[in-house]
């Protein structure tokens, strides 16, 4: 064994080992408990980042314990291939999406097995492949076959730059989550999922998932948004029509003085034809489609609508009601229509009030008397019954139910739950995605694509047109097609493709048998693998792809593919990587090697004072990412994850120190030595195995401090993945060996020394792997240190020496107690003067001193 540590020496050597003899490989043993853990995978940028790091190490970590702890562990890796992210990059670097993809794909794979992280690399997938997308296509059609997918013209929020449809969540701020660019409104047909089937499943379940953290569970159950209360009509005059609204307040319909309709309501723009309205609600329509719409957006805009030249009769009052189109009333809230009561909603009362609308009191608070002339605001609150004709002076809560009654029996409304979430939207008008198998035909319409036609290729070889067009609709595979039904020769292919969170929403089955050819996965192996124990990503997720998630294995699970509903038994959201920011107030954000190192710092370019930022997200725009490569290449991996492990809990943002990271490596350096100075004494030594009361005096504390530490580091890592502060107690343990002398050696030294390394081996081989591999072998171990079990601790050495202390009082004896060994002074003399017997001697005098005599008594001077 060297003296001196040295990272690059052993870590290549290691991963070659690890990689030949396939030690991370895994199958199917039932005589085995199965553990299945699993960080979300990359899209392949092009180079990880410090949070990929984390996340794999933090993964990495649980992986390589619950192996070591006895459990058959899968633990795969792959690429979220397909999409927008790659395809921007492609064509902002000028190069094919699948070139840059294929190639960002071998460059991040070695950067992972350079981190030395236990992926079962046969096991690996790219959503990019036919031999993936191919299974989504199958299942696509018996979706189809089933109702579960439709398509249909809707507003959709599309982004002209990345020519695009986005979902609501990707859009933030009116703009695109991508490219930054403005969002509009724009009316298309797409494909969706009925997820809304699936709402209240989803919602119930949301409550059994013990292992996901609380504020993601809220998340999801506010994004799905239940809303108990009436669907009530409120028919058009001079019209058979009906305008059907929802609302959870049917006590305030006799307050209901106007209608409002979403821009994107359908009734809109035909009520307005011949209006004399026409043109204004169009010229509206059009502008607000430039807002953002969503729930989120409005509150950044004021209110504002048009009214649209008709009218709607209040089933309850007969009141004639002004029907507006309003930038404030949502396609996706209850059915985009608003039964605006403005003298108890604020959004309907600043509207009202901006235009002039009549504002009508039917729920008066007791003591108050509302005058709608002179109101500041809405009430929302609770009261009796006032202008409700026969519902006068009932309570407003009594009121909800006997309203509701009345307009179930005369059939103008009815009890209903609505929900927030809509149907899943999957079309995405880019190249590359995986292609929706469907054809349309100019005489049958829309018809699916057989199954033996299955993939429906991607053409690898098409070119992307100017400004970023697919060129799908052009190419000859999509242009032209025979028709399956009628035998045109004149069909096509749909040209949109699948929304890349369809990718990801059953990878984790598909890696359970990545090579089966028979079915989207082996219905054996999803069984033994799924669900997943431990899932790891980032909180980003908590609403799009763990919701998608849930609603895909429902799909799955319904269609008999699998036996279970939720695919993540737990969750763990973990922090983000943190970074100080150096800003220049000519040349902006700076990267470090800008400034001068010498205080105070300044920009290299003008020579200006740089400010030092708030420490915040690592992030290119704010130049303050640290890269990963040049972290290894100076120090290792071994000490880049436990520097990502002991800075922060894995639910808490890390921040990057560069002190922080040269105090990994200095541990990494001091274990190495401590192992350097005993290997000659040990190597030939079996380990100590006690019994502890046979140990010497010198001994025996070392000998607890190693159960002591095997208890703290198995608890810290097993009930919360707390490993910062099982580094700690393990680096506790090192201090503890340094002071044990050398000389003289004795063979109970040199046993509980064994022991001792052994351990400190063993704890930390899950977060530091290659330099605990090394140190292994110069043991005398010929196995890998992963294949040896995780350490067990001695009960009997966890039990503390305890001491009889007798408690005087100015001399004399008034009681005792017991005091575990390593009590401090100051603990001692707090538990002496509670001593009840004690208490009866000093009630009411001074306390001038108190003598503590180490182990044997504690004398009270009053």
């Amino acid at each position: 064994m060297k003296e001196k540590f040295d990272p690059k020496s052993i870590e290549c050597k290691w991963q070659q080992s690890w990689e030949a003899s396939g030690l991370f490989a895994v199958q199917e043993n039932p005589a085995k408990p199965k553990y299945y853990l699993l960080e979300m995978f990359p899209y392949p940028s092009g180079k990880i980042h410090m949070g990929h790091v984390r996340n794999y190490t933090i993964g990495d970590v649980v992986a390589r314990y619950k192996r070591m702890k006895g459990f058959n562990v899968l633990h795969p890796m792959g690429w979220d291939a397909f999409g927008m992210p790659a395809e921007n990059a492609a064509i902002s670097n000028n190069t094919h999406p699948a070139r840059w993809t294929y190639e960002n794909i071998d460059y991040m794979k070695r950067q992972l097995k350079r981190m030395g992280f236990s992926y079962d690399w046969d096991r690996e997938v790219a959503t990019c492949r036919p031999e993936y997308y191919r299974w989504e296509q199958w299942l696509f059609l018996k979706m189809y076959e089933k109702g579960m997918a439709y398509r249909k013209e809707s507003y959709v929020n599309w982004c002209e730059t990345c020519q695009t449809v986005l979902a609501n969540e990707q859009v933030e701020a009116g703009a695109c989550w991508r490219c930054g660019q403005a969002v509009r409104q724009k009316k298309l047909s797409q494909w969706f999922f009925r997820i809304t089937d699936y709402a209240e499943d989803l919602l119930v379940h949301c409550d059994r998932l013990p292992g996901w953290p609380e504020k993601v569970v809220t998340m999801q159950k506010n994004w799905i948004g239940q809303s108990h209360g009436a669907e009530i009509h409120f028919q058009i005059e001079q019209s058979g029509e009906d305008i059907v609204v929802f609302t959870t307040r049917p006590d305030t319909i006799f307050g209901a003085t106007f209608m409002c309709l979403a821009p994107e309501h359908p009734l809109v723009q035909r009520l307005a034809r011949g209006t004399g309205q026409e043109a204004a609600v169009a010229d509206f329509v059009e502008r607000i489609a430039l807002q953002e719409r969503s729930a989120r957006g409005l509150e950044r805009y004021e209110k504002e609508g048009v009214f649209i030249g008709a009218f709607c009769i209040n089933p309850m009052s007969g009141r004639k009601m002004p029907i507006y189109t309003a930038n404030f009333a949502l396609m996706e809230y209850g059915t985009g229509a608003v039964m605006s009561v403005p003298a108890h909603d604020q959004r309907d009362f600043d509207f009202a009030r901006k235009y002039g609308l009549e504002i009508v009191v039917v729920v008066q608070p007791q003591g108050a008397m509302f005058d709608p002339a002179t109101m500041a605001e809405a009430y929302a609150g609770e009261g009796t019954m006032v202008n409700s004709g026969e519902f006068n002076g009932m309570a407003n809560t009594e009121a909800i139910k006997a309203i509701t009654d009345r307009l179930e029996s005369r059939k103008l409304g009815k009890r209903t739950i609505s929900y927030r979430l809509r149907d899943w939207g999957i079309s995405r008008q880019r190249y590359w995605g995986a292609p929706i198998p469907m054809i349309h035909c100019p005489q049958c319409g829309i018809v699916p694509a057989p199954e033996s036609d299955l993939p429906i290729l991607l053409p690898e070889d098409a070119d992307l047109l100017e400004g970023g067009r697919s060129p799908l609709p052009q190419h000859p595979y999509f242009a032209r097609v025979t028709c399956p039904a009628c035998g045109r020769a004149d069909a096509r292919r749909e040209t949109d493709t699948m929304d890349t969170f369809v990718e990801s929403s059953w990878y984790f089955e598909r890696y359970c048998s990545p090579h089966y050819e028979k079915g989207m996965f082996d219905q054996r192996a999803v069984a033994y693998w799924m669900p997943v124990d431990q899932y790891i990503g980032g909180v980003e997720h908590a609403i799009l792809h763990l919701l998608y998630s849930r609603y895909y294995t429902r799909v799955l699970n319904d269609i008999g593919l699998v036996p279970y509903r939720e695919p993540f038994t737990r969750l763990l959201t973990q922090g983000m990587v943190c970074k100080e920011t150096l800003q220049c107030a000519e040349h902006g954000f700076l990267y470090p090697e800008e400034v001068t190192e010498t205080q105070p710092r300044k920009c290299k370019r003008c020579g200006r004072e740089v400010e030092v930022g708030r420490v915040e997200k690592m992030s290119k725009s704010k130049k303050n990412v640290v890269d990963p490569n040049a972290l290894l290449d100076a120090y290792g991996a071994d000490t880049t994850r436990l520097f990502c492990l002991f800075a922060s809990p894995p639910e808490k943002s890390l921040e990057w120190s560069e002190q922080g990271v040269d105090g990994a490596f200095r541990f990494l350096s001091r274990v190495w030595r401590l192992c350097w100075l005993w290997m000659d004494a040990i190597r030939d030594v079996p380990a100590s195995s006690g019994p502890m009361d046979r140990l010497s005096l010198e001994i025996k504390p070392v000998y607890q401090k190693i159960h002591f530490t095997i208890q703290k580091v198995t608890n810290d890592i097993e009930d919360r993945f707390h490993f910062n502060t099982a580094i700690s107690a393990v680096m506790e343990l090192v201090n503890q060996l340094y002071g044990v002398a050398p000389e003289p050696i004795t063979p109970e030294k040199a046993s509980v020394m064994r022991l001792a390394i052994e351990t400190v081996v063993l704890l930390l081989s899950p977060i530091v792997p290659h330099l605990c591999e090394e140190i292994w072998h110069d043991l005398g171990n010929s196995e890998s240190v992963l294949l040896a079990a995780w350490p067990g601790f001695d009960e009997a050495a966890l039990k503390k020496d305890q001491h009889l202390i007798v408690l005087q009082v100015n001399g004399k004896l008034r009681s005792r107690m017991t005091v575990d060994d390593d009590t401090d002074e100051t603990a001692i003399k707090r538990m002496a003067l509670g001593d009840e017997k004690v208490q009866k001697f000093i009630e009411g005098k001074a306390v001038r001193q108190i003598v503590v005599v180490k182990n044997k008594l504690v004398n009270i001077v009053v």
